[in-house]
Formats: structure tokens, sequence, C-alpha cells
């Protein structure tokens, strides 16, 4: 493949970056060398960034509200898998943990990675205070 190496510091990273700019305005024909090369560099892009930038994944209420969001699900919805509006009102509002049961769910029915929901997060008091 034309001129590919690895990447190695900034000044590589940069250089990728502009390496494949031109295919997301001419995407290459799936197949063709210049897709191979495409798919190459977005790889090895990839790879640098999970090295260097590693980003942390959002705090568990974060990523039910993401994931409610992004899948167009209620509170209601919440309610009904966690068995009360009560009980997904204080999980939203950071008034009452999640308990290892609710995580269950919360992975199996909507997919929400385990790892994310176990994760430390803070609560609040009732006079909206925080507690770790």
């Amino acid at each position: 493949m034309k001129d590919i190496r690895p990447i190695r510091d900034e000044a590589d990273y940069d250089w990728a970056l502009s390496e494949i700019e031109k295919y997301f305005d001419d995407e290459p024909k799936r197949g063709s060398p210049a897709a191979d090369r495409f798919e190459v560099l977005l790889g090895l892009i990839d790879a640098y960034e999970a090295k260097h930038w590693d980003i942390e994944a959002p705090d568990p209420i974060e990523a039910i509200k993401l994931h409610m969001s992004q899948s167009g699900r209620t509170n209601s919805d919440l309610a009904e898998l966690l068995g009360s509006r009560p009980r997904a009102t204080e999980i939203l509002k950071r008034r009452r943990a999640l308990t290892m049961d609710m995580v269950r769910k919360l992975n199996r029915d909507w997919h929400i990675p385990a790892e994310v929901l176990i994760q430390p997060y803070h609560l609040e008091k009732q006079n909206g205070s925080r507690v770790s």
C-alpha cells in the first residue's frame, strides 16, 4: 500500500488524518486499493487514539440517560424495567443506588454494558448534597 506507516507521534497522527480526509468526500469503491488503504489508515488512527486518549466511560446514571435519549426510551420504560416509577425516578435523580438486579436487567434488556453500570458514582442526599 502506498505510503502507509505506523503512527508513533502527533506528527504521524496528523499525517494520517490528512490522508484519510480526502476519502470522506470521495469514498473509495469497496475492495479497491484505495478502500483498503482507507481501512488500514482508520485502523492505525483508531489504535493510536485508543492508546493515547483513553476516553472515560460515563457514570452509570449518565449512561442510562444517554441510552434512553439515543433509543427513544422514556422514564416509563425505565419504570417498567425496574419495577416502579418512584424507583426509576430515584435512580435518575441519584437518590437511590443501582442494585445488582437492576444492573442485570439494564444489561440484559437494554444492552448497557455491565462494566459501565457497576462503576462507582455519587448519590444526592435529600437536601441536594453529594454522597459518594
